[in-house]
């Protein structure tokens, strides 16, 4: 008789949490915890603008203004549009050699309300343009550094901006510590859910705060495809459109004439239908009801203004049951010079196998595709909502106390996403149960938004000096 197969589903090596736990205090004594306070620029450190010029160049020219005015507001957005700045400089940072699925651009704002496709509220990342396998202290010091600078910001003093970043930061280990004693099932399901942030909201806000919350879970619970149709497109002679707001949002049939119009607009239906081939077959099949109707395109957020984004408008049982999708230019990810390139050859696969890997519950239609573009090159994109369920803080409101208690849902939510892919249990042994590592990261932040500050300023002294150009249309931000 065969044989039973005795072979385990992959061949890897599997070490003991005893092991495990080893080498995440071997990793302290090669690197101790308040070597991460240290930041010191680089002797020849790369010009701050002219990383943001190699990224413009490979961007739609005629939207580049748009993306340095933006960057030019405030050091906090710039810090948001200069992930690649970042990258750069904590390449040659302290760390610990374990490595975990990174966001790549952790800062605060990218921590928000999404839906699960089980129409669930969720606090979850929401933003994987660079994600990466690497050091998973670097997701750590982007959130830290970001909590700084965005208290700076709103007036915050040293004192209340030390205790924000500390909170942020405990809340990281100590969740760590937990997943490190949880089963590997157990670690994959958690989430934070309504259910977990009103609990949350009980015990950490008056009732002002919860009422806040409540309005803030309202809110997202709007921001659908309904609404999205309803702000996005008009009729037009009995058909549905996307409404123009040139330049933010551009219909396909004003950018090109009607023959170049027609060739892109067949490439885009093809798109659809590869596009499709990359998600689950129940998902695929309720893509496949739907039909197109129209495509814009769109500037979004501020480090990707001048990336390639198209939005889609699908119609499905009648011109009253819209989805509309965004299909969204993925290149290299900024930390791919620093940690290797990616195992994916298609940027857009890149970024969906890193979401999947990180978020408790992804987009019902995250995918990934390469089309040609209007001036015939061939490009990766990703595909998702536009808009589905969507929350976000807004840090300029946010008072000591309510920085902190977010910091504290940031870090917790950080901790379970690199649980998820990397060595959790080494990880927390390297933390420990001490507060070494967080009073590092709280210089280090410091020393930080200190640095961003100098780079802020000389982006706008590139602008007023004409080095640069900066754009903003009227009436927009």
């Amino acid at each position: 008789m065969p044989q039973e197969s005795t072979t385990a589903i992959r061949a890897v090596p599997h070490a003991t949490p005893e092991e495990r736990a080893a080498r995440g205090r071997e990793a302290r004594r090669r690197t101790p915890r308040s070597s991460h306070a240290v930041y010191e620029p680089a002797k020849r450190r790369p010009d701050p603008l002219a990383i943001l010029e190699a990224q413009s160049a490979l961007r739609v020219q005629e939207l580049i203004p748009i993306r340095y005015s933006r960057m030019s507001e405030s050091p906090f957005r710039f810090y948001r549009g200069a992930a690649a700045v970042m990258a750069s400089d904590l390449a040659g940072s302290p760390d610990s050699g374990i490595r975990a699925q990174l966001c790549g651009d952790a800062h605060m704002l990218n921590f928000r309300l999404l839906a699960s496709p089980e129409r669930q509220l969720l606090f979850d990342i929401n933003d994987f343009d660079e994600t990466l396998p690497g050091p998973w202290e670097w997701d750590v010091k982007r959130l830290a550094a970001s909590l700084v600078i965005a208290g700076r910001a709103n007036g915050f003093d040293d004192k209340e901006r030390a205790t924000i970043v500390r909170s942020t930061v405990r809340s990281y280990r100590e969740t760590m510590i937990r997943f490190a004693g949880m089963g590997n099932l157990d670690v994959w399901y958690a989430r934070i859910d309504e259910a977990r942030l009103r609990a949350l909201a009980s015990e950490r806000l008056h009732k002002r705060g919860q009422k806040a919350l409540a309005r803030t879970l309202a809110k997202a619970r709007s921001r659908d495809n309904l609404q999205a149709f309803e702000k996005l497109s008009e009729t037009v002679g009995g058909t549905v459109r996307i409404a123009a707001e040139p330049p933010l949002l551009v219909p396909i049939r004003d950018l090109l004439p009607d023959v170049a119009r027609a060739a892109l607009e067949r490439e885009f239906r093809s798109l659809l239908e590869r596009y499709g081939k990359s998600l689950a077959t129940d998902r695929r099949t309720l893509l496949e009801d739907f039909r197109l109707a129209d495509v814009a395109r769109k500037v979004v957020g501020v480090g990707s203004v001048g990336t390639r984004c198209w939005i889609f408008l699908l119609l499905g049982r009648d011109g009253q049951d819209p989805l509309f999708l965004q299909a969204k230019e993925a290149g290299a990810s900024v930390l791919a010079a620093h940690v290797g390139a990616s195992k994916y050859r298609n940027q857009g696969e890149r970024v969906v196998a890193g979401q999947r890997m990180m978020q408790a519950a992804s987009d019902m239609f995250l995918g990934w595709e390469r089309v040609e573009g209007i001036d015939g090159k061939r490009r990766d994109f990703y595909v998702r909502q536009l808009r589905d369920w969507k929350g976000i803080v807004v840090a300029e409101e946010l008072l000591p106390s309510g920085m902190e208690g977010f910091g504290e849902l940031c870090g917790a939510t950080l901790a379970r996403a690199h649980a998820r892919s990397g060595d959790r249990i080494a990880i927390a042994a390297y933390l420990g149960r001490g507060d070494a590592f967080d009073r590092a990261l709280v210089e280090f932040a410091e020393a930080y938004a200190d640095q961003n500050e100098r780079d802020h300023r000389a982006l706008v002294d590139a602008v007023r000096a004409g080095r640069l150009p900066a754009e903003e249309p009227a009436g927009t931000s």
